[in-house]
């Protein structure tokens, strides 16, 4: 593990400039490739882009726009009900896009969502991806809604996402009396980007959200859509465009404040100010690199509170900005790097990062990601050292084969063993199987280091996926061995094979007036342990689902399931099931939802039967509201009537989330969330003020109570608090 620091470097060094150099297509061929083009219009050294709203510059009057989009639903392939023009202009620092989306009765545009990053379910919405390698398999995703809500994306291969990722660029929207336009700053150094690539793939969608009604530029068949950058389109004309030094300087400076008093020990009320450095050097335009010094973590939010009442640990999603910028690099097939094994204790706590590097992006055909981390000693938690590499060499047009390395040691314990894990993966895709539809399959193999060589440490599967349109089907095998244990992954169960096949019918009726689509279908999930006994043997059947043109949905699943204990399982405070009974039941479940953009929106759910050795009754009400734009309330509530031949128990959760936004650049979000099973009632605050994209500022306060039932008089005592604040700039050189 000394040597990662120099690993990185090598990283770096290997894609330099001269390594970094592939041979293109020549640009003939792309041209007769069949995909739709257009041009991006250079700006002479005199002309500046007023970011308002409004293309009135001469420039936006030269460009050529992209041309009409075509109706994917509700008619497949029909004329669009509204027009949309997009241009786009650049100079040698930044691109432009201009989109003017015309619509007949612009008092009933719907945007009520402001805040960055928010999904738009509920709103209309332009959305746009980039392939600014040309290689079909990843690219960038951004979406712009009429209140001028902006959110970004990082899209991998197989159709990985992280949305998490917050790229610099900036833009403003203007409603006027035909309809609204969208005017869009992204700056060159915010993307990694090949300058010898001939074109840039590109695509566009709209959503006209009042009659659901979704339009594309191009890919609009129900198997390509968006996201699917084989099917995009061809923006020509970049040349001699700049990043300028590459560098960029992120300094910070925060404080907190913070007491425990009703843990134990308690833990008496004390503060501290950092202040910490990102810088982040682009070695080329397709490679950069990230160090962070004394990194702190402030701003995130809280996790989402789930019951669990599976005999395996949860998996919660990535959250902290260093971790997700360049996150699609890393991916893997079965999680063998999970990001949330570093910095953070077994229960969810922060620890130290003292120092953290990274090097993300694309060198030649080959995609490359390098990751080093050192934690510090803290509260109890020793120091370690963590080192990630994974590469990926595309191949074909929307293929790769790759490998990865991951190494975890811990620093003062010189009888523990650095834990090393290395895998291989490789993926095969194509959207021509059968003439025009796609087929996805996947393999990968992993092996970790052992305390004293044991063997049986191997976990391998592979995929098979039909992803079209009526038809789906797929199949999934997984084997984990029972000492299988990545130092840096997720693997919630071990010792088992899965087998895991899907097949379903999505009929659209024609034409009619209200029903978009019907579903019907099932998939399996059968596990056995290494001698191929059952130990869970579950079933998904779909016999009705409908999805109608206002965006309202029904399903009724029926559940068959058995299931057979290895060991002792405490599925709640007072009532253990033993080891070595085995249990057959079947579950119905009915969901209904109404569609988001409505003013208040639910999403009901019900689902009884058997379970285990008794019977189980779930209600879900999840509710959306919008009184007015800026403001949304989510609520979401789970009631679980849990009866048993050993003991009967019930469990609740509650959450409001309850977002103002006061500008796409200002909001306030109050998370309250509450579970009876750890008997916490919690409460985090958190504001956000981007003052100009990349400088933020953050305020955080969060407040976690316990239930208290020997005290009449006092149902909730704090548990623990802290307030935060942040302060983040970036300069770019």
């Amino acid at each position: 593990m000394r040597n990662a620091l120099r690993a990185l470097v090598l990283v770096a060094l290997a894609a330099s400039p001269a390594a970094a150099q592939t041979t293109p297509p020549p640009a003939a061929d792309i041209l007769s490739s069949g995909r739709r083009t257009m041009t991006a219009e250079r700006m002479r050294d005199d002309e500046h882009i007023v970011l308002d709203g409004v293309l009135d510059e001469a420039v936006w009057g030269r460009a050529q726009h992209a041309g009409e989009f075509i109706m994917q639903d509700p008619v497949l392939g029909g004329t669009p009900t509204e027009r949309t023009e997009i241009r786009i202009v650049f100079n040698k620092d930044h691109l432009y896009i201009g989109a003017t989306l015309f619509d007949s009765e612009p008092d009933k545009l719907k945007g009520n969502t402001r805040k960055r990053d928010e999904f738009l379910s509920a709103d209309d919405r332009f959305m746009w991806t980039m392939d600014t390698f040309l290689n079909q398999q990843t690219g960038y995703f951004f979406e712009m809604n009429p209140a001028g809500l902006m959110a970004d994306a990082l899209m991998g291969p197989g159709g990985t996402n992280a949305r998490e990722w917050d790229g610099i660029w900036n833009a403003r929207v203007l409603q006027s009396a035909i309809g609204w336009v969208v005017e869009i700053d992204i700056p060159f150094r915010t993307l990694a980007f090949d300058p010898n690539a001939p074109a840039w793939g590109i695509n566009f969608q709209r959503t006209v959200r009042r009659k659901n009604e979704e339009l594309l530029w191009t890919g609009h068949q129900r198997n390509q859509g968006l996201r699917r950058m084989a099917t995009a389109g061809l923006l020509l004309g970049l040349t001699d465009v700049t990043q300028g030094l590459g560098l960029e300087v992120k300094p910070y400076a925060s404080g907190n404040i913070s007491d425990a008093p009703g843990r134990v020990p308690a833990v008496g009320r004390d503060g501290e100010a950092n202040v910490g450095l990102d810088v982040t050097y682009n070695f080329t335009p397709s490679l950069r690199g990230v160090a962070t010094v004394n990194t702190d973590f402030a701003e995130t939010e809280v996790d989402q509170r789930l019951v669990n009442l599976t005999r395996f640990p949860l998996f919660l999603p990535e959250r902290r900005a260093f971790f997700l910028d360049g996150a699609t690099f890393f991916d893997f097939t079965n999680r063998a790097f999970f990001s949330r094994r570093i910095g953070l204790d077994g229960r969810g706590q922060p620890q130290r990062i003292d120092v953290g590097a990274k090097v993300t992006g694309q060198a030649g055909r080959q995609d490359v990601g390098a990751l080093y981390v050192r934690t510090g000693d803290d509260g109890g938690a020793l120091g370690e050292d963590f080192l990630v590499l994974r590469t990926r060499r595309r191949i074909l047009r929307q293929s790769y084969f790759g490998a990865l390395y991951t190494g975890r040691a811990t620093r003062g314990q010189p009888d523990v063993d650095t834990r090393h894990t290395v895998g291989a993966d490789m993926r095969l895709a194509t959207q021509s199987f059968f003439g025009n539809k796609n087929l996805d399959g996947t393999a990968y193999v992993l092996w970790n280091s052992t305390a004293n060589g044991e063997k049986d440490n191997l976990s391998y599967g592979m995929t098979a996926f039909y992803p079209n349109d009526v038809w789906e089907a797929g199949f999934a095998f997984t084997e984990v061995q029972k000492n299988y244990d990545p130092a840096i992954g997720f693997t919630p169960r071990r010792g088992f094979r899965q087998t895991a096949p899907s097949f379903y019918y999505n009929p659209r009726p024609f034409r009619h007036r209200r029903i978009r689509r019907f579903s019907f279908g099932a998939e399996a999930d059968l596990v056995t342990d290494m001698r191929n006994r059952f130990v869970t043997r579950g079933f998904t059947l779909r016999p009705f689902r409908v999805e109608l043109h206002s965006g309202d949905t029904a399903e009724v699943n029926i559940l068959p399931q058995y299931e057979r204990l290895e060991v002792d399982f405490p599925i709640s405070s007072s009532i253990t099931l033993p080891a070595g009974r085995d249990y057959s039941f079947t579950r119905y479940r009915v969901a209904v939802s109404t569609a988001n953009q409505r003013f208040v929106a639910l999403r009901p759910r019900i689902e009884w039967g058997g379970f285990l050795s008794g019977t189980r009754r779930e209600i879900v009400l999840e509710a959306g509201i919008r009184p007015r734009p800026g403001v949304t309330i989510n609520l979401a509530n789970e009631w679980n009537h849990v009866a048993l031949a050993e003991g009967t128990f019930n469990t609740r959760l509650h959450r409001a989330i309850i977002d103002t936004q006061f500008s796409p650049f200002m909001y306030l979000v109050n998370n309250i969330q509450y579970d009876s099973v750890s008997r916490v009632l919690g409460w985090q605050s958190r504001f956000r003020w981007i003052v100009v994209p990349g400088n933020d500022v953050f305020f955080v306060y969060t407040h976690n109570w316990i239930e208290d039932s020997l005290d009449p008089n006092q149902k909730f005592r704090t548990l623990d608090r802290r307030g935060a604040a942040k302060v983040v700039y970036t300069r770019r050189f």
